[in-house]
């Protein structure tokens, strides 16, 4: 009996003899598999860091802004009865947004754009396009830079401070993002500056003092005057790109702009712009001849946005949102010359832009929209840009109103749509081209459109 419980001790011992050394080798096979692990990871560390090196760590990301549109339109004159038409005009228009960081404080960011008809040209044949309007109106399917440009953030001291150069995100600004179905605007009030424009800009932020207060000093050029023999193809092609004018009439047209908030809490924003023109567009009295640097232009906006009526009354009003902007233009005309009607001397317009956005009751986060403008026989803002095909409705002298609908469709989040209808009562020569060298002259036109548009947006 004594050997049997002997030989059932050995046998025990031997058993969990061998199964430690089996959990040994297990042990030590997945130690093995852990280091080989580890040194996979540091080698595919290694090849991201080579990558990192060579690209310089600037990794550009891309996204795309893809709308297609249809646009019922109609124009008539009451006075004459004339009337013009266009029932489907379809667009396309496509943004292909670019975005980078290559160091700390500094960011890049830029837009290409291609916005045409359906069935339009390769390019435009009847007439150059301006580069500040060129990727805003429907024409072509050539692809342009709408925008590029790059911010550098840092501080002064206590002082905060941001340098941007470039061409700048100078449409759709602020209060015109509710009407394009924008979450964002652009950097400029676009009560009175809705145009692509190039330009170097400075911010100086005082929200250490007043909420969300800042201002910002912009320098840029709108139009580059006459220069010879760019293309070697004259007698003065050995000056390329020298401006040989020696008459005041084909001059580059710069501007200096201040746009700001004086207050921005997140509920309560007032905004406000001051915009000069150096060498703005007129007529030459002795020549007849239009389209000249005539002189320079004044305009001035101050705004008021609200979001969401009260201090959490109920939900509908939380998710309202109003707003009120005032604007004024002044045009000075030299001697000899002429801006919209007026020889040697100042004309001034002005105009009022209100606007309520409020839940739709239907969709999660769809929103109806309701604005509307007027402008006295001389308001005349730079706004070739607007989106709209009959003509900024901003720009209006007379009245203009517009409601819209904003909403997912499918209540997809990419897939944001709108329905718009816009109504302009011109009871002044409209102001399509801000063509200074037109009088304004009464007249009683009505134009109006109907827009279904759909984006994709990722």
């Amino acid at each position: 009996m004594k050997g049997l419980i002997t030989l059932s001790v050995i046998a025990a011992l031997s058993s969990s003899v061998l199964a430690e050394d089996t959990t040994q080798a297990q042990i030590d096979a997945l130690t093995k598999e852990i280091q080989k692990l580890k040194k996979d990871q540091t080698n595919t560390k290694k090849s991201l860091s080579a990558v990192k090196k060579a690209t310089g760590g600037d990794n550009i990301k891309f996204g795309v802004d893809f709308r297609n549109a249809v646009d019922v339109i109609e124009y008539k004159n009451n006075e004459t009865g004339e009337t013009a038409t266009n029932d489907s005009l379809l667009t396309s228009r496509l943004y292909l947004d670019m975005a980078a960081a290559p160091m700390n404080n500094l960011i890049f960011k830029g837009r290409l754009a291609i916005y045409s008809t359906w069935g339009s040209h390769l390019y435009v044949t009847d007439g150059p396009l301006k580069d500040w309007s060129a990727s805003s109106k429907a024409a072509d399917t050539v692809m342009r830079v709408k925008e590029a440009y790059f911010v550098y953030k840092n501080k002064l001291g206590a002082q905060p401070i941001t340098f941007s150069i470039g061409r700048r995100p100078s449409t759709n600004g602020f209060l015109a993002n509710y009407r394009e179905n924008e979450q964002t605007s652009g950097s400029p009030l676009a009560h009175i500056t809705n145009m692509e424009v190039n330009g170097a800009m400075v911010k100086l932020d005082w929200s250490r003092f007043v909420d969300g207060a800042y201002t910002k000093f912009v320098y840029g050029r709108a139009h580059s005057g006459e220069m010879e023999g760019v293309y070697g193809d004259d007698s003065a092609a050995r000056f390329p790109y020298a401006d040989l004018d020696t008459v005041k009439e084909d001059e580059s047209v710069d501007f200096f702009v201040m746009p700001g908030d004086a207050y921005n809490n997140g509920q309560y924003q007032v905004a406000y712009q001051w915009a000069h023109i150096f060498d703005t567009k007129g007529e030459n009295i002795s020549t007849a001849q239009t389209a000249v640097a005539a002189g320079s232009a004044d305009l001035f906006s101050l705004a008021l946005k609200v979001d969401g009526i009260g201090d959490e009354i109920n939900d509908f009003l939380d998710s309202t949102t109003v707003f009120i902007s005032g604007a004024y233009t002044n045009y000075i005309s030299d001697d000899g010359y002429s801006i919209l009607g007026k020889e040697g001397g100042s004309v001034h317009g002005s105009s009022i832009w209100v606007g309520a956005i409020i839940p739709d009751g239907i969709t999660d986060s769809g929103k109806f929209g309701f604005e509307y403008n007027h402008g006295s026989k001389f308001w005349t803002p730079m706004t070739w840009a607007e989106d709209t095909a009959i003509g900024s409705k901003v720009a209006v002298r007379g009245d203009a109103y517009e409601a819209y609908w904003n909403f997912n469709l499918f209540g997809v989040e990419y897939l944001p749509s709108q329905i718009r209808y816009t109504y302009a009562q011109h009871d002044y020569t409209p102001n399509i081209n801000c063509a200074g060298w037109e009088e304004p002259v009464a007249t009683d036109i009505t134009a109006q459109d109907i827009r279904l548009a759909v984006s994709y947006k990722y």
